[in-house]
């Protein structure tokens, strides 16, 4: 199993590197994001190391790379940082798995054995809805070949109308869903983003792909039609 550990810090890249050779594995060290950025994409690896506070390129940004250029390999991140917003960050991203510093290496060596075996993920489904595209991958939107740009909220409201597409949901399940099970602000939000949306998914493009449906939520289209017809 050939493993690749992307971490800055000499001693603990040291013992991890030693701990892990012990056990069979063949390590191969990247001490700064865009070293491990390339030894991830020029070669092919069982799993990856990943620390989140790097030099040159931090973790995120080597994982957000990694993705956009499909490469799949398991991702466990490993960081000093602890809390639920990195852990969420890191998810999102498209990480496997998350430890914080530090971690036990009896931890660390059986998340690695169970990422190995899991084996790479599949890679997700381009969502399609007529001539409009969403890659939850690498976030691309895209309106035939011209790339759409959306804020994360924006975003993360279209992702969730492509993944219902046809089939009417309502406010609160888009409060739910795409803002937290425990808003409390008014609805209308959802409102003025769904607008924000239609804005540059639609209207550049003459077409009408999200349908108000009076007393009842919003439904997007699968075959957009040219807005008047």
């Amino acid at each position: 199993m050939k493993v690749l550990i992307v971490e800055d810090e000499p001693r603990f890249a040291a013992t991890l590197s030693m701990g892990l050779r012990a056990e069979g594995f063949v390590v191969v060290h990247a001490d700064n994001g865009l070293d491990g950025l390339w030894e991830a994409t020029e070669n092919t690896f069982d799993v990856i190391v990943l620390d989140i506070m790097l030099p040159g390129l931090n973790g995120y940004e080597v994982l957000r790379k990694l993705r956009a250029r499909e490469v799949w390999t398991p991702v466990l991140m490993l960081t000093a940082k602890d809390g639920d917003y990195d852990q969420t960050d890191a998810f999102d991203l498209g990480a496997d798995d998350y430890l914080s510093k530090p971690a036990a290496f009896i931890v660390l060596l059986a998340r690695l054995r169970a990422l190995v075996r899991r084996g790479a993920p599949a890679r997700p489904v381009v969502l399609t809805a007529g001539t409009l595209s969403l890659d939850p991958a690498r976030r691309l939107v895209q309106r035939g070949s011209t790339p759409i740009e959306l804020t994360p909220r924006e975003y993360g409201v279209l992702e969730y109308l492509m993944r219902h597409k046809d089939t009417v949901v309502t406010k609160n399940e888009m409060l739910q869903h795409v803002w937290d099970a425990h808003y409390a602000g008014a609805d209308n939000v959802v409102e003025v983003y769904i607008g924000y949306v239609r804005r540059k998914i639609d209207t550049p493009f003459g077409t009408t792909s999200i349908q108000t449906i009076r007393g009842a939520g919003y439904r997007l289209d699968s075959e957009a039609s040219l807005s008047g017809n």
